[in-house]
Protein backbone atom coordinates (compact mmCIF):
# COMPACT_ATOMS: atom_id res chain seq x y z
CA UNK A 1 0.00 0.00 0.00
CA UNK A 2 1.10 3.51 -0.79
CA UNK A 3 2.12 5.58 2.23
CA UNK A 4 -0.28 8.34 1.08
CA UNK A 5 -2.95 6.05 0.10
CA UNK A 6 -6.08 5.63 2.67
CA UNK A 7 -5.95 3.00 4.96
CA UNK A 8 -7.12 -0.33 3.02
CA UNK A 9 -7.30 1.12 -0.35
CA UNK A 10 -5.62 -0.28 -3.61
CA UNK A 11 -3.75 2.55 -4.81
CA UNK A 12 -1.72 1.77 -8.10
CA UNK A 13 -0.94 5.16 -9.39
CA UNK A 14 3.07 5.45 -10.70
CA UNK A 15 4.45 8.66 -10.85
CA UNK A 16 5.54 9.04 -14.50
CA UNK A 17 7.41 12.30 -14.70
CA UNK A 18 10.85 13.65 -13.65
CA UNK A 19 11.27 16.28 -10.69
CA UNK A 20 7.87 17.86 -9.42
CA UNK A 21 5.20 20.41 -10.30
CA UNK A 22 7.18 23.10 -9.58
CA UNK A 23 9.77 22.22 -11.55
CA UNK A 24 8.31 21.37 -14.84
CA UNK A 25 9.02 24.55 -16.88
CA UNK A 26 12.08 25.46 -14.71
CA UNK A 27 14.06 27.13 -17.66
CA UNK A 28 11.28 27.57 -20.43
CA UNK A 29 8.51 29.29 -17.77
CA UNK A 30 8.94 32.72 -20.23
CA UNK A 31 6.39 30.62 -22.21
CA UNK A 32 3.70 29.94 -19.68
CA UNK A 33 3.75 33.85 -18.79
CA UNK A 34 3.01 34.44 -22.74
CA UNK A 35 -0.08 32.37 -22.49
CA UNK A 36 -2.75 34.87 -22.08
CA UNK A 37 -5.52 34.49 -24.92
CA UNK A 38 -3.00 31.61 -26.56
CA UNK A 39 -3.38 28.26 -27.98
CA UNK A 40 -1.21 24.66 -26.55
CA UNK A 41 -0.61 21.62 -27.70
CA UNK A 42 1.50 19.30 -25.46
CA UNK A 43 3.18 16.62 -27.08
CA UNK A 44 3.39 13.73 -24.29
CA UNK A 45 1.06 15.42 -21.86
CA UNK A 46 0.87 12.68 -19.43
CA UNK A 47 -2.39 14.05 -17.38
CA UNK A 48 -2.24 17.39 -18.42
CA UNK A 49 -0.37 19.69 -15.77
CA UNK A 50 1.68 21.37 -17.92
CA UNK A 51 -1.43 22.61 -20.06
CA UNK A 52 -3.22 23.27 -17.14
CA UNK A 53 -0.70 25.53 -15.57
CA UNK A 54 -0.63 27.70 -18.77
CA UNK A 55 -4.91 27.62 -18.51
CA UNK A 56 -3.74 29.55 -15.11
CA UNK A 57 -2.31 32.22 -17.31
CA UNK A 58 -5.03 32.19 -19.56
CA UNK A 59 -4.50 30.37 -22.25
CA UNK A 60 -8.05 29.36 -23.76
CA UNK A 61 -7.29 26.57 -25.87
CA UNK A 62 -5.02 23.74 -24.32
CA UNK A 63 -4.78 20.29 -26.18
CA UNK A 64 -2.36 17.28 -26.00
CA UNK A 65 -1.79 13.82 -26.80
CA UNK A 66 -0.07 10.76 -25.17
CA UNK A 67 -0.10 6.90 -25.35
CA UNK A 68 -0.53 6.90 -21.86
CA UNK A 69 -4.93 6.50 -21.84
CA UNK A 70 -4.93 6.82 -17.77
CA UNK A 71 -3.13 10.01 -18.10
CA UNK A 72 -5.39 11.12 -20.46
CA UNK A 73 -8.49 10.54 -19.15
CA UNK A 74 -6.82 12.07 -16.37
CA UNK A 75 -6.41 15.57 -18.34
CA UNK A 76 -10.22 14.89 -19.55
CA UNK A 77 -10.98 14.98 -15.59
CA UNK A 78 -9.24 17.85 -14.90
CA UNK A 79 -10.23 19.80 -17.58
CA UNK A 80 -13.65 18.94 -17.26
CA UNK A 81 -14.43 22.25 -14.83
CA UNK A 82 -12.43 24.55 -16.99
CA UNK A 83 -15.09 26.36 -18.89
CA UNK A 84 -13.29 29.24 -20.18
CA UNK A 85 -10.32 26.63 -21.91
CA UNK A 86 -11.10 24.65 -24.96
CA UNK A 87 -9.65 21.24 -24.40
CA UNK A 88 -9.19 18.27 -26.14
CA UNK A 89 -7.18 15.57 -24.89
CA UNK A 90 -6.68 11.65 -26.94
CA UNK A 91 -4.68 8.94 -26.62
CA UNK A 92 -2.26 8.76 -29.56
CA UNK A 93 0.26 6.68 -30.62
CA UNK A 94 2.99 9.09 -32.08
CA UNK A 95 4.89 5.85 -33.92
CA UNK A 96 1.73 6.46 -36.88
CA UNK A 97 3.23 9.95 -37.68
CA UNK A 98 1.79 12.68 -38.57
CA UNK A 99 -1.53 11.21 -39.51
CA UNK A 100 -1.91 9.72 -35.76
CA UNK A 101 -2.97 12.56 -35.00
CA UNK A 102 -6.00 13.40 -37.57
CA UNK A 103 -8.08 13.61 -34.17
CA UNK A 104 -6.76 17.61 -34.32
CA UNK A 105 -7.45 18.50 -37.31
CA UNK A 106 -5.07 21.05 -39.42
CA UNK A 107 -4.97 23.69 -36.22
CA UNK A 108 -2.09 25.63 -35.50
CA UNK A 109 -1.14 26.40 -31.77
CA UNK A 110 0.84 29.62 -30.54
CA UNK A 111 2.71 26.76 -28.06
CA UNK A 112 4.05 23.58 -29.17
CA UNK A 113 5.45 21.93 -26.24
CA UNK A 114 7.71 18.70 -26.46
CA UNK A 115 8.61 17.97 -22.34
CA UNK A 116 10.79 14.87 -22.06
CA UNK A 117 9.10 13.21 -24.71
CA UNK A 118 11.57 13.40 -27.94
CA UNK A 119 13.95 10.92 -25.99
CA UNK A 120 11.38 8.26 -25.70
CA UNK A 121 10.42 8.73 -29.64
CA UNK A 122 13.90 8.60 -30.69
CA UNK A 123 14.66 4.74 -29.35
CA UNK A 124 11.43 3.85 -31.16
CA UNK A 125 11.08 5.51 -34.12
CA UNK A 126 13.68 5.70 -37.05
CA UNK A 127 15.57 9.26 -38.08
CA UNK A 128 13.61 9.88 -40.61
CA UNK A 129 10.55 8.83 -39.39
CA UNK A 130 11.05 11.63 -36.28
CA UNK A 131 12.31 14.35 -38.33
CA UNK A 132 8.94 14.08 -40.35
CA UNK A 133 7.13 13.97 -37.06
CA UNK A 134 9.04 16.89 -35.49
CA UNK A 135 8.78 19.10 -38.92
CA UNK A 136 4.85 18.39 -38.43
CA UNK A 137 4.93 19.88 -35.17
CA UNK A 138 7.39 22.77 -36.31
CA UNK A 139 4.10 23.26 -38.94
CA UNK A 140 2.01 23.42 -36.00
CA UNK A 141 3.91 26.02 -34.07
CA UNK A 142 2.20 29.54 -34.37
CA UNK A 143 4.86 30.95 -32.64
CA UNK A 144 6.87 28.59 -30.00
CA UNK A 145 8.24 25.56 -29.84
CA UNK A 146 9.55 24.23 -26.34
CA UNK A 147 11.79 21.31 -25.27
CA UNK A 148 13.03 19.90 -22.57
CA UNK A 149 15.48 17.08 -23.06
CA UNK A 150 16.08 13.93 -20.77
CA UNK A 151 17.65 14.23 -17.24
CA UNK A 152 18.54 10.37 -17.16
CA UNK A 153 20.86 10.70 -20.43
CA UNK A 154 22.37 14.14 -20.39
CA UNK A 155 25.03 13.55 -22.91
CA UNK A 156 22.17 12.84 -25.90
CA UNK A 157 20.67 16.53 -25.26
CA UNK A 158 22.75 18.71 -27.04
CA UNK A 159 22.79 16.08 -30.00
CA UNK A 160 19.39 16.17 -29.93
CA UNK A 161 18.86 20.04 -29.78
CA UNK A 162 21.18 20.35 -32.96
CA UNK A 163 18.92 17.53 -34.92
CA UNK A 164 16.33 19.85 -33.92
CA UNK A 165 17.77 23.24 -34.50
CA UNK A 166 18.06 21.25 -38.14
CA UNK A 167 14.49 19.82 -38.40
CA UNK A 168 12.67 22.64 -36.96
CA UNK A 169 15.26 25.27 -38.87
CA UNK A 170 13.88 23.67 -42.08
CA UNK A 171 10.35 24.56 -41.12
CA UNK A 172 10.78 28.10 -40.04
CA UNK A 173 11.98 28.05 -36.49
CA UNK A 174 15.11 29.31 -34.82
CA UNK A 175 16.58 28.83 -31.80
CA UNK A 176 16.00 31.77 -29.83
CA UNK A 177 17.10 30.11 -25.99
CA UNK A 178 18.26 27.51 -24.04
CA UNK A 179 18.56 26.74 -20.08
CA UNK A 180 20.54 24.42 -18.46
CA UNK A 181 19.24 25.96 -14.79
CA UNK A 182 17.73 23.00 -13.82
CA UNK A 183 19.97 20.32 -12.79
CA UNK A 184 17.46 17.96 -11.80
CA UNK A 185 15.29 18.05 -15.27
CA UNK A 186 17.86 19.12 -17.14
CA UNK A 187 18.47 21.21 -20.35
CA UNK A 188 15.37 23.22 -22.16
CA UNK A 189 15.35 25.01 -25.39
CA UNK A 190 13.29 27.17 -27.16
CA UNK A 191 12.56 27.73 -30.62
CA UNK A 192 10.75 30.56 -31.90
CA UNK A 193 8.79 31.30 -35.82
CA UNK A 194 11.03 33.56 -37.97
Amino acid sequence: MDKHSPAGADYTVQRRVAGNHDMRMDGISDLVLRARGGSVFDIGCNRGMVGYEFAANGAKIVHGCDIYEPGILAAREVFADLRAVESRFEVVDLTGGPASLKAFGQRRYDFVLCLATYHKLKRIMTAEELTALMQHFGKMTKTYFGWRGTSDKPDENEDEMAVLDRDLGEVGLKRIHTSYISAELGVAAIWARS
